[in-house]
């Protein structure tokens, strides 16, 4: 018997017959596989679906919560609200910028506007008495009338400005925030971008992380992640944070992107020119500041430094002459 196995095991037909039965098996297995082979990727789909409708669902509930309890919502005063609708300030105070000024400033609530409105209204009326009473009442200034009157104007005229001027500062101090931490955030960017994630997770996650080092960055940037998931284009969620921050290295980082979402460049080699840029404009205006202290320094020193040293070097001669 063994010499009968061993025999059709060196038997050259029985190996080729053998060869060609497990060559036509491994054929037949091949193409039989793709058809028994479960859709993997259509069950991860499937799992990533339920799961996010799984997460929506608990986030209108939660939503659903808080909007018992809190009002998101910031509404004006209901004293301002009403003059404003009263005197119909909205046509004789308001500026085709004053909107714009204000999302630039940090304030999109619904009751910025009519605040807005409220104290330009007021602050003239305010500045009008401030003076009145100081000039003619309490007479701090002895001058003539006229020169008087003309103060008063000038005080009444510079209530008008105050509230621009206001929003005109706040505007700059939240540009000089953004501006200073806009490169770390396109550093952040270009390293979610590469690692495959989209450019909604992208923001998502960079406004999550550059919230310790700059609050108003990551709000904005949470601003255009929820614009980028409502709006139906998505090039107004761009354009509209270029609007909102003002700065041309944001403009040309939103310009970057819609590029990219309407001719399928790369984002990943724009983001790395452009965060260069960044870091080099940011770098400019440090050594410009640097370049001008010199300058700035020269009256301060004559002031206050130079009559001290001046003292001390010559009170102790001083001394020893009149010894």
């Amino acid at each position: 018997m063994l010499d009968h196995i061993a025999d059709k095991l060196i038997d050259p037909r029985f190996l080729g017959m053998a060869l060609s039965g497990i060559a036509a098996a491994a054929t037949a297995f091949a193409l039989v596989q793709p058809l028994l082979e479960p859709d993997r990727l259509k069950q991860r789909m499937k799992i990533v679906g339920d799961e996010r409708e799984q997460m929506r669902l608990r986030e209108r509930e939660r939503l659903a919560g808080a909007n018992a309890k809190v009002n998101l919502r910031v509404a004006p005063k209901a004293y301002m609200k009403s003059a404003v609708e009263q005197f119909n300030l909205d046509r004789w105070l308001g500026t085709e910028t004053a909107r714009q000024q204000l999302l630039m400033a940090g304030y999109r609530s619904p009751g910025a506007e009519t605040t807005f409105l409220f104290f330009r209204m007021v602050m003239p009326i305010a500045m009008l008495v401030a003076a009145f009473l100081y000039l003619f009442v309490l007479k701090v200034i002895d001058q003539p009338a006229t020169i008087r009157m003309m103060i008063v104007i000038g005080a009444t005229l510079l209530g008008v400005k105050l509230p621009e001027l206001y929003l005109l500062n706040a505007t700059k101090k939240r540009q000089t925030e953004i501006r200073q931490s806009w490169p770390d955030a396109l550093d952040l960017m270009l390293i979610c971008v590469e690692s495959g994630m989209s450019v909604e997770n992208a923001f998502r996650r960079v406004s999550t992380e550059m919230a310790p080092q700059s609050v108003v960055l990551a709000e904005e940037l949470a601003v255009m992640t929820a614009e980028l998931s409502f709006l139906p284009d998505r090039r107004v969620a761009y354009e509209n944070l270029a609007s909102r921050t003002g700065l041309d290295a944001v403009k040309a980082v939103t310009t970057a992107l819609i590029q990219a979402e309407r001719y399928g460049t790369p984002v990943g080699q724009a983001l790395r020119v452009l965060s260069q840029e960044s870091r080099d404009m940011r770098m400019n205006e440090a050594e410009k500041k640097a370049a001008a202290l010199p300058p700035k320094l020269t009256v301060p020193m004559i002031l206050f430094f130079l009559p001290v040293l001046f003292v001390v070097i010559l009170t102790p001669a001083a001394i020893q002459i009149f010894r």
